[in-house]
């Protein structure tokens, strides 16, 4: 195995100037290249601020940060470089420019010299043949910020050595990094499966589906995601994010890869984001992540010119884990709450359960006793829909099967007073279908609360094209007096949230499916490369693979757009009963399930 004591890089950007102080910290020797005295005056700025700000957080002594400077040598001649062991290159992602580094390394370094490139979605192998060692090159894509980020991506093309790519996985595990190897195609896992999901949320948005803030504000409190898309690509840069999803699409041909014509339109205005103060939001200044309103900034989730309705009294109808939540929501914010069951042991059932949820509160010091008992106290049960024949808003939580939704509605058209609002708590049926079974379609819309609804903040405020102006905005009045955070879009497949994650998940069982990586590599690089709380594999065995197919089908079905398609790979799973974790066998298997 080789040994790598003195490490190159090219280019001190942002980028660059990481990977310099992620190989200094590990006591590396570092001979750091740059183009001119200007440019290794700048990443020597970025370090110094850097390791400035490590000391101050108390994560690096003053004295550890010396030591590690002193390590770094910087030029601005490539020839210096000639007795590095492994050398990486991190200049702009443009495809001459890097092949004309590693050109250039390649005549100056030895012939035993690994040659790595950091490029985050160019075709690893058209650079290592543009040098006359294309079995030493290697891709070795960081994470911004590199000191910070534990994935690094490995990229084998199809001549990199075998003990070449060993070597370079050793080295980057060597560095206290997560290294995940792979073969040279577009975006690699983490932006092919990122940028997709980020190109989706543009087109979302271009298309006024949702307001940013609600795109954004879905995506944090419905999947637990550290930013919003919108917020995300602001950070990388909206021209840095064009060019990534426009060579990805070039490789790929894949229609969800080709970019959002908003994102062209704002890299031609200039609005790049954060670096230029201005992308989809607007930044107190270039480079600050500090928003300031600006136009488009909503004064209130509510239009100032909306009538609410009263809403005192809730019927929710059904008894399963959704609905019980549902109405333990409601019940401890203090409004009366009839439930309604198709049998007294199912609403029994129920109540127990509530009963038990709301003791758990109480033990974790969430809930006094007391709280708790008035919340029991404000839920009634029943097994007839006509007792919720005087409440002013019901809620609908039976099974997501559009006949059996279509048939509560009609009931409840007959039994409720005249007035009162109908909701729907379906993740990805048409909103309108249920609506179209009564008489007062102006009353009707979807609240889509997530599981666990006592835990989960998000709630989809979903109006149809006959939605009323003064249901949708009760609706979300109605969701801050529960401390929720509501959102609001039209009725289409998926809503917001699934539309957007359900996608991602089938990008990522296609991935799979294609042998390009692991499900451990592929959950890791999405976890660790992103800061996603959960993989995709183990999301999808914890939502359920019938669920997830069930609803991917229903996107497809709406957009009618070939990459919607549900992987063959999650319905062969689903056909053979694997289901995740319910069944105890999914992309894992789980003992004891």
């Amino acid at each position: 195995m080789r040994e790598f004591r003195t490490v190159g890089v090219v280019g001190l950007g942002t980028m660059g100037a990481g990977i310099v102080e992620v190989f200094a910290r590990n006591g590396l020797r570092v001979l750091a290249a740059e183009v001119d005295a200007e440019a290794v005056e700048r990443g020597r700025t970025h370090l110094e601020t850097s390791t400035a700000r490590a000391v101050g957080r108390g994560k690096l002594t003053r004295e550890a940060a010396d030591e590690l400077l002193g390590r770094i040598t910087t030029t601005t001649s490539l020839a210096d470089l000639a007795e590095a062991d492994f050398v990486v290159e991190a200049v702009p992602e443009h495809l001459d420019l890097k092949a004309q580094v590693l050109g250039e390394l390649d005549r100056v370094c030895r012939p035993d010299v690994i040659l790595a490139s950091n490029t985050s979605s160019l075709s690893v192998t058209e650079l290592a043949v543009r040098t006359g060692r294309p079995g030493k090159v290697v891709g070795m894509h960081f994470f911004n910020p590199a000191p910070v980020q534990k994935l690094v991506e490995l990229v084998r093309t199809v001549v990199t050595e075998p003990d070449v790519i060993e070597d370079a996985r050793a080295f980057a595990a060597s560095l206290d990094k997560v290294p995940v190897v792979i073969g040279d195609r577009a975006g690699f896992i983490a932006n092919a499966l990122l940028f997709g999901y980020l190109n989706h949320a543009a087109r979302m948005y271009e298309e006024r589906y949702a307001t940013r803030e609600d795109l954004d504000a879905a995506m944090r409190y419905g999947c637990g995601y550290p930013m919003g898309p919108l917020a995300l690509l602001d950070l990388i840069g909206l021209d840095t994010s064009y060019e990534i999803l426009d060579t990805m699409y070039r490789q790929s041909r894949n229609p969800l890869h080709a970019p959002a014509p908003i994102l062209k339109q704002m890299t031609t205005a200039g609005l790049l984001g954060r670096k230029s103060g201005r992308g989809f939001y607007t930044y107190a200044k270039p480079h600050s992540s500090e928003v300031v309103p600006d136009a488009l900034t909503p004064t209130s989730t509510i239009p100032a010119d909306a009538a609410l309705r009263e809403v005192h009294r809730v019927g929710v109808v059904g008894t399963g884990t959704m609905a019980s939540g549902i109405v333990e929501v409601f019940a401890k914010a203090g409004f009366d709450v009839v439930v309604r069951g198709r049998s007294a042991s199912k609403v029994d059932g129920a109540l127990a359960g509530i009963r038990k949820s709301l003791d758990k509160a109480v033990v974790r010091g969430k809930l006094e006793e007391s709280e708790r008992d008035a919340a029991i106290g404000r839920i009634t049960t029943t097994t007839r829909l006509e007792d919720l024949a005087d409440v002013d808003l019901v809620v609908e939580a039976v099974a997501e099967e559009l006949d059996v939704k279509r048939a509560v509605f009609a009931a409840l058209d007959e039994i409720c007073k005249p007035g009162a609002i109908l909701a729907t708590t379906t993740s990805s049926l048409p909103v309108v279908e249920c609506a179209a079974a009564t008489s007062r379609q102006q009353d009707v819309l979807g609240l889509h609360f997530f599981n666990p609804a006592p835990v989960m903040k998000l709630v989809e405020v979903v109006s149809t094209i006959t939605t009323g102006p003064d249901v949708t905005a009760t609706g979300i009045a109605l969701c801050e007096r529960l401390g929720k955070v509501p959102v609001s879009c039209v009725d289409r497949a998926g809503f917001i949230v699934n539309a957007l994650l359900f996608p991602y998940l089938n990008d990522a069982v296609k991935m799979l499916e294609a042998h390009y990586a692991t499900a451990d590599d592929i959950d890791a690089a999405m976890k660790t490369g992103c800061a996603l709380p959960m993989g995709p594999f183990e999301l999808l065995d914890v939502v359920g693979l019938d669920v997830s197919l069930a609803i991917e089908r229903t996107l497809y079905q709406e957009f009618r757009l070939s990459g919607f398609a549900p992987a063959p790979l999650l319905e062969h799973l689903v056909t053979a009963g694997r289901l995740g974790r319910k069944t105890g066998h999914g992309f894992r298997d789980y003992n004891g399930r």
